[in-house]
């Protein structure tokens, strides 16, 4: 991929990727030096209370270092009946918050912002932990959810309002942390997507039926934040555009249409968000999110450690090694996604802005190439599309991409392909990109990249990590300028 730059009079080369390091301010006052954020990504990279980890700061500083603007944390549970896996860093209790400033202290360095993502897992409970075995998942419903099968109990009004201040105290404690802002997971499958969804959603109370009912959840939350802590603290709101609830299974209700979606922003702005984050799915994983390929291999390796946690897994599982119905299962995943993949929700992204107006929105699935982050970005009339994009797998596989946007390139060398093998490793194995063919094949070329995430270890402070051997034929690109 050559340096896609054009000169300029002067000899000098003018870098068409410009638009995307204009500062994006929000109405809370956040300004983000550029336009591209890592969106949430996980890893069991902490300890099994939920306390956190050195590599997650780690982990988190690789990508400050590589020129993002912007980080969303990975899911960050308020609560342990809000798990979604155990090993990840949470933030249910004032002994975290010091963890978490000093996470943010080593993100700050590099000039990047820090969004805490507040998160409940609601039914979608993959692996709870000893804490949560003999406890039903909270949700909206008593339905288990479509994919892994985990049983569920619709929660009563006191465990809501319980959960409600759960939300609020996580933010309070991100903003005592000295963080940037947080942001709520209401989009694939979550907690709040299982209130906003009208095909999971099957409450006849207040917080069910109607579209303004199936809200107040979320209402309840923003409005309990914006109580704890004032303003001017950055909030904002993920959430999917669409449902698409039979997307893996046709007889399954569609769930919330765009239509919907855009009146629940309008509402959440009127309620004092300050952006929105707009993704797709109701599942997760779901054939929109993450889009790509289905690695049915290395999910068949490592899908094992959920065969006790729902009623369906094993199903799952027997579609994922048999060697009749695996290439099937991958074929039917593909075709129901269909076949865009970069800027998957863009359309619906456009949708919302419009109908949020100067409220910045910023959308997620699939991002890369920067020609199409231009493109997104520039205006439609009064408005840009879109005012920022989140990315999380390209960044893992190049976590100096922005530095190549920078340059005027609009790909790495070696981009992220999707193939969606460091999120199947995620259940049992480091997070990191498992994609042998960009390591030409070098299980230990990978495995170095894969664990550097552990050095340096507070055990020894002063040693520097080793240097990472390049991937091959990597061409070397020229040190960023001054301005980024």
């Amino acid at each position: 991929m050559e340096n896609t730059g054009t000169p300029t009079a002067a000899g000098t080369v003018a870098n068409i990727n410009a638009p995307i390091f204009r500062p994006l301010r929000f109405p809370s006052g956040l300004e983000v030096k550029n336009r591209i954020f890592r969106s949430n990504i996980s890893g069991r990279f902490d300890n099994y209370d939920g306390s956190g980890g050195y590599a997650r700061i780690n982990w988190e500083e690789k990508f400050a270092r590589g020129g993002v603007g912007g980080i969303m944390s990975s899911y960050t549970p308020v609560s342990v009946r809000g798990r979604i896996m155990v090993h990840y860093a949470m933030i249910d209790n004032d002994d975290k918050i010091e963890f978490w400033k000093q996470l943010g202290e080593r993100v700050h360095q590099y000039g990047c912002k820090f969004i805490m993502q507040l998160s409940h897992s609601g039914r979608q409970q993959d692996q709870g932990g000893v804490e949560n075995e003999y406890k039903y998942a909270q949700s909206s419903t008593s339905t288990p959810d479509t994919f892994h099968g985990i049983v569920c109990k619709a929660m009563t009004h006191q465990e809501i309002k319980e959960t409600v201040q759960h939300f609020a105290e996580g933010a309070r404690r991100a903003k005592a942390a000295g963080l940037d802002g947080v942001e709520l997971h209401g989009a694939n499958g979550y907690l709040i997507t299982q209130f906003l969804s009208s095909g999971i959603n099957n409450r006849k109370d207040d917080y069910g039926g109607p579209l303004r009912n199936r809200y107040r959840f979320v209402q309840e939350i923003i409005r309990a934040i914006r109580d704890k802590v004032g303003p001017t603290f950055h909030l904002q709101f993920k959430i999917s555009a669409e449902d698409h609830g039979n997307a893996l299974y046709p007889w399954e209700r569609k769930g919330n249409t765009i239509d919907e979606s855009v009146q629940l922003c309008k509402w959440a702005k009127e309620d004092g968000v300050d952006a929105i984050h707009v993704s797709s799915g109701n599942t997760f994983p779901h054939p929109t999110n993450p889009p790509g390929g289905w690695p049915v291999e290395q999910a068949a390796r490592w899908y094992d450690s959920m065969l006790s946690q729902g009623i369906y897994t094993r199903w799952v599982y027997f579609l994922l090694t048999n060697s009749l119905t695996r290439p099937l299962f991958r074929w039917w995943w593909t075709h129901r996604a269909g076949p865009v993949i970069e800027g998957i929700n863009l359309e619906n992204a456009r949708k919302i802005k419009q109908a949020v107006g100067d409220l910045p929105v910023l959308c997620t699935g699939g991002f890369q190439n920067a020609a199409l982050i231009r493109e997104a970005l520039a205006p439609k009339g009064t408005l840009p599309a879109i005012d920022g994009v989140s990315m999380a797998r390209p960044l893992v596989a190049n976590n100096n991409l922005v530095e190549y946007y920078a340059h005027g390139w609009d790909l790495p060398p070696r981009p992220c392909t999707f193939c969606n093998k460091c999120l199947v490793n995620d259940l049992e194995n480091p997070l990191g990109c498992y994609e042998i063919d960009r390591y030409d094949g070098n299980y230990e070329l990978m495995m170095e990249h894969v664990m550097s995430v552990y050095y340096p270890s507070p055990l020894s402070p002063k040693q520097p990590p080793p240097p990472l051997s390049p991937l091959p034929t990597d061409p070397p690109i020229p040190p960023p300028p001054a301005r980024f």
